[in-house]
């Protein structure tokens, strides 16, 4: 039995629209890290960045990473430079480390003031 080729069309269409909206979906879950992972990105950026740009964020090696610093500096820049580094200076890449969303999360939290470390997670601290 052939079938029509309309309803092959209409199949693949509703096949390719069901993976798209599970992609999405999948997509939406990764892109906002949780709770635990929130607390890791913290201990990062407080711990690991602030070793150069300072514990309190306010400059040391590299710049200042306070709210009033970043404010004028495109945020496509800021997670470029999270996750590609900048050849030629100090300031290493992190891909691998963080994802491209998270470097998103992680440029929100400083341009509205970053929050305190702490610590990293229960599981993670016994590791």
């Amino acid at each position: 039995m052939k079938l029509p080729p309309l309803l092959v069309h209409v199949a693949v269409f509703i096949g390719a629209a069901l993976v798209s909206a599970y992609s999405a979906a999948a997509d939406a879950r990764l892109a906002e890290p949780d709770s635990a992972r929130h607390r890791e990105l913290v201990h990062i950026v407080r711990q690991d960045c602030g070793s150069c740009h300072g514990l309190t964020l306010n400059g040391g090696l590299g710049p200042a990473l306070t709210a009033a610093t970043l404010s004028d500096k495109p945020a496509e820049g800021l997670v470029a430079t999270i996750i590609g580094g900048r050849p030629g200076t100090p300031m290493p890449p992190f891909r691998g480390i963080v994802t491209e969303s998270e470097a998103q999360w992680i440029v929100d939290q400083l341009r509205n003031g970053f929050p305190p470390d702490t610590g990293l997670p229960a599981a993670q601290a016994l590791n």
